[in-house]
């Protein structure tokens, strides 16, 4: 082979090597609403580590926290539509869609955290027929993120009983959320997690509705002065991967990021008890903390027991079944 022959091969083999890609990585973006010192933050960024190890950093996880991206009511639409892979949601967002998904929001039906993991589980009926409605969207729950159960925010008055919501404008995050809030003679108002803050500053809402564990890194307890456990609602996150990006995957990145996703789910939903305990220690430090006993329980239970019916309404034949499912557990 003479020296021009060489000098040509080396020029071809150059601009292949040029023009291939170095690696098949695969990039994921996803969006969240919370600051990564949030739980649900740092349960991401261990999905992160977790995926980006066993795949040996052929999958490439990037978060966008603190609602850089997109708006908790716009996670699903963009993702659904492809504009980005991941994100993650609040069940609630899902209800204009899929009403039945509101059933962990119906007053008192999941009063303990036993029956919030017995209903969240992989095989649960309940979660089986709602990731299954899910799915129908052009989006795939991931995995379900533990955040806690409802409480309410006050500033000019603390609420302990159904009366004291009588005529408060009250922020919401749900359609039977706001029907809680109707129930006792109080408006909703529907606003994102994310507006919150702005929101209590400038007494746009009189009260509001958030998980124990936002008080914190939203940094609520600035604006609101009152803090009740009245532990009515559950509430669930879930991270979603657009279906077709799923489907793209490779059968052993699938396998990864299904690993991955079950690893920091079982995590999460086993340190919320402490997470929520943590809170409240904390929350104690800025507010008055109101907690409920049987007797108050028992007001708010019959002030309330119209929602249930409203549900079913609702949701059709799908939150029968879902319903019916939860008080099966």
């Amino acid at each position: 082979m003479n020296y021009k022959t060489l000098f040509t091969a080396g020029l071809l083999t150059s601009a292949l090597a040029f023009s291939l890609p170095a690696s098949a990585e695969t990039t994921l973006r996803i969006s969240l609403q919370l600051p990564l010192t949030h739980h649900l933050g740092k349960n991401l960024m261990d999905f992160k580590k977790e995926v980006e190890e066993k795949s040996q950093g052929d999958i490439n996880i990037k978060i966008f926290p603190s609602a850089q991206l997109f708006k908790d009511s716009e996670v699903h639409q963009a993702v659904s539509s492809g504009a980005i892979e991941m994100g993650v949601i609040s069940l609630s967002q899902l209800a204009g869609t899929i009403p039945a998904v509101d059933i962990f929001y119906v007053p008192f039906m999941f009063p303990s955290q036993d029956k919030v993991e017995a209903a969240t589980q992989p095989d649960s009926p309940v979660r089986t027929l709602l990731d299954s409605a899910i799915i129908e969207t052009g989006v795939r729950p991931l995995w379900w993120q533990a955040y806690g159960g409802v409480a309410l925010l006050s500033k000019k008055k603390a609420i302990k009983h159904p009366e004291d919501m009588e005529g408060m404008k009250v922020r919401v995050f749900g359609k039977t959320l706001g029907e809680f809030v109707t129930a006792v003679g109080g408006a909703p108002t529907s606003m994102s997690g994310s507006e919150q803050f702005l929101a209590y500053q400038r007494g746009t809402v009189d009260a509001g509705m958030t998980g124990v564990s936002a008080v914190g890194p939203r940094k609520l307890y600035q604006v609101m002065k009152y803090l009740t456990l009245t532990n009515h609602a559950d509430i669930e996150f879930m991270t979603i991967i657009n279906e077709k990006t799923w489907e793209s995957l490779s059968a052993g990145d699938q396998k990864i990021i299904a690993a991955a996703a079950r690893k920091v789910e079982v995590q999460l939903r086993n340190k919320i008890k402490k997470i929520e305990s943590d809170a409240v220690v904390d929350a104690e430090k800025h507010m008055t903390v109101i907690r409920l006993d049987k007797k108050d329980i028992a007001q708010w239970k019959k002030a309330t027991t119209s929602v249930k019916e409203t549900y079913l309404k609702n949701s059709g034949p799908l939150g029968a079944k879902v319903l019916q499912a939860a008080e099966n557990l």
